[in-house]
């Protein structure tokens, strides 16, 4: 479908915004993906244009994070093996399941986000070594991120958001190294999806282009403003939008 230039327009501002503020916050899908069925885009469509845009959106966080030197390629490259496969067979599996099952599933992990990084105080706050972190929390962390790249590839609300307090919490990074590392893995994880919904012919190109162009510049800037930030007000921060997603998804469930 063709969208009006005032629908458009909004869709562009819109996907800046939560773009700029997604590189720390993620659950940016939350956001877009509804307001795209609202202006009448079917949903697989939705999905996946979205997706296309999301690739744009990680790599212009990414160029900018490795710049910077924020990315521990070593750390992160098994991470990155299992989100490849785990990512495609999310978007072989849409449409597989009930739409009123994503809402239920956001909700409560939105809230488990929330308790648990509310619980581990210290976690972020500088990251461990590889060596100091206990192998049996680096293999939840590995199982944690195949689930969730299932998830990231079937839909993707809420993905970064989770995977970054896995990160946080059972892989030992900091939240700078988090928040770097999430949107690094990202790339494989919305490019791998994309290349299977491009497959199915589910991608607006027209409207993904420029959704991803602007989500590309606004990531970019995002990013250079994350690398200035230490890693306490990158948890304020994390914690804070976590609280508000968890609501919006609680209200948007009851509703």
């Amino acid at each position: 479908m063709e969208l009006g230039t005032l629908n458009l327009l909004a869709l562009v501002v819109l996907f800046f915004v939560t773009a700029a503020i997604g590189v720390v916050t993620g659950s940016n899908s939350l956001i877009t993906v509804p307001v795209m069925f609202q202006f009448g885009i079917e949903p697989k469509v939705a999905i996946a244009t979205n997706m296309f845009g999301l690739t744009f959106m990680n790599i212009g966080a990414s160029v900018s994070f490795i710049r910077s030197g924020k990315i521990d390629y070593g750390r992160l490259s098994p991470l990155v093996l299992i989100t490849l496969a785990a990512s495609a067979i999310g978007a072989f599996l849409v449409g597989q399941f009930s739409s009123g099952a994503v809402p239920v599933f956001v909700t409560v992990s939105m809230l488990f986000v929330v308790g648990f990084t509310l619980f581990k105080r210290e976690s972020g706050i500088g990251g461990k070594n590889k060596e100091d972190v206990p192998e049996g929390s680096i293999r939840i962390a590995l199982l944690l991120t195949f689930l969730l790249g299932v998830y990231g590839g079937m839909y993707s609300g809420g993905y970064v958001t989770m995977l970054t307090a896995v990160l946080v919490g059972f892989y030992g990074l900091s939240f700078t190294e988090a928040v770097a590392g999430t949107k690094f893995i990202n790339v494989f994880s919305s490019a791998i999806a994309t290349v299977v919904f491009a497959w199915q012919g589910l991608i607006d190109y027209y409207l993904g282009i420029i959704l991803g162009v602007t989500m590309f510049a606004a990531a970019y800037i995002g990013a250079k403003t994350v690398t200035k930030l230490d890693d306490l007000w990158l948890r304020r921060i994390f914690i804070s939008a976590v609280i508000l997603l968890a609501i919006k998804t609680v209200w948007d469930l009851i509703g």
